[in-house]
C-alpha cells in the first residue's frame, strides 16, 4: 500500500489527474463531438487542470497520460505529466500518487478526475478543507454512482476504488462521503452529450467552451 509518510503536514494537496490515450477519451460523446472528440477530450482535461491549479489549497497537479498530444497541452496547462504504466485506472492513479509523495512527502494526496470543465477553485477548495478532516475521503459525481474526487490524509494508504459504480466501493473500503452543498462543479463529470451540456449550463472553462462552438454546443455562460 502506499502511504503518505511526512516529517510533518502540509496542507497544500496534490491532485492525480488520469488523462486517457485520446483513441480512447470521451467514446461516448463521439455522436455529439464528430471529429472534435479528442480535440474535446484534451480542453475538458486541461480547464480541470487549470482550475484545480487555482485553487489555493492544492499546490500542483500530477497528471498521468500516456498520450504525448494530451502531455504536451496538460503541461502548458501547468500540470507535471508523468507516464502512464497503461495497467488501468487506480493503476495510473497509484503511480501519479508516488510521484506525489516524491515531490511533495508531508502534504495530501487526491485523484480528481479529469473531466470536470466546470469545476471552479473555490468549490474545490471547499472540498479538500472537508477532506482533510478524514483519513481517507470522496466526493461522488452528480449521479451519485461515481466518483470525482478521493483524497487522503498524510501517512493513510492511497487505496482508489475509481471505475464504474465507484461510490458503492469507496464507502466499502471505509473511505468518508463528503455530503457537501455548493460544489456542483466538483461533481459535474462529462461523459455524454447530456452530461456536457449540464456543465456548460454550469460555466466551462475558455478550451471547452472554444471546442463547444465547433461543435455546434451552445458554450453557455463562462466560468
Amino acid at each position: 500500500m502506499l502511504k503518505v509518510m511526512p516529517p510533518s503536514e502540509s496542507s497544500d494537496w496534490t491532485l492525480v489527474v488520469p488523462v486517457k490515450t485520446l483513441v480512447a477519451a470521451k467514446t461516448r460523446l463521439a455522436e455529439a463531438a464528430g471529429p472534435h472528440r479528442a480535440a474535446l477530450a484534451v480542453a475538458i482535461a486541461c480547464d480541470t487542470v487549470e482550475a484545480a491549479l487555482g485553487c489555493p489549497r492544492v499546490g500542483r497537479v500530477v497528471a498521468v497520460t500516456g498520450d504525448p498530444v494530451a502531455a504536451e497541452a496538460l503541461a502548458g496547462a501547468g500540470a507535471h505529466v508523468v507516464a502512464d504504466p497503461e495497467a488501468g485506472l487506480n493503476a495510473a492513479l497509484r503511480h501519479g500518487a508516488r510521484e506525489a509523495v516524491r515531490l511533495a512527502p508531508a502534504g495530501p494526496v487526491g485523484a480528481l478526475q479529469a473531466d470536470l470543465p466546470a469545476l471552479r477553485p473555490a468549490e474545490l477548495a471547499l472540498v479538500l478543507a472537508a477532506a482533510a478532516e478524514f483519513d481517507q475521503a470522496f466526493l461522488p459525481d452528480a449521479a451519485e454512482v461515481g466518483t470525482t474526487f478521493y483524497g487522503v490524509r498524510p501517512g493513510v494508504d492511497f487505496t482508489p476504488g475509481f471505475g464504474g459504480e465507484s461510490r458503492e466501493r469507496h464507502l466499502r473500503l471505509g473511505a468518508k462521503e463528503l455530503c457537501l452543498a455548493g460544489v456542483d462543479s466538483v461533481r459535474r463529470d462529462v461523459d455524454t452529450p447530456g452530461d456536457l451540456r449540464a456543465a456548460l449550463a454550469l460555466g466551462v472553462g475558455p478550451r471547452t467552451r472554444a471546442v463547444a462552438r465547433r461543435i455546434g454546443e451552445s458554450p453557455g455562460r463562462e466560468r
